[in-house]
């Protein structure tokens, strides 16, 4: 894991579907778990939604509350 994504996932948001301009590391457990299923996009947003999706299926979200704004968002 490159610590570089870390930041990419309270950084980046969503640049499509249901969830479109969300934040990666907030979008809900449900639709990660889609993508687990259905299968990732290519590129660096599948990665990181992959990445995403094992932080939450290991409950390790709470990992990423350092990296984020004061008012707990990015």
């Amino acid at each position: 894991m490159n610590p570089e994504d870390l930041c990419k996932l309270v950084a980046m948001t969503m640049p499509f579907g249901k969830h479109k301009g969300i934040v990666l590391a907030d979008l809900p457990c449900n639709y990660l778990n889609w993508f687990a299923r259905e299968g990732f996009p290519k590129g660096e947003i599948g990665r990181l939604l992959a990445l995403m999706q094992e932080i939450d299926h290991n409950g390790l979200r709470e990992l990423l509350d350092p990296l984020r704004g004061r008012d707990g968002r990015a």
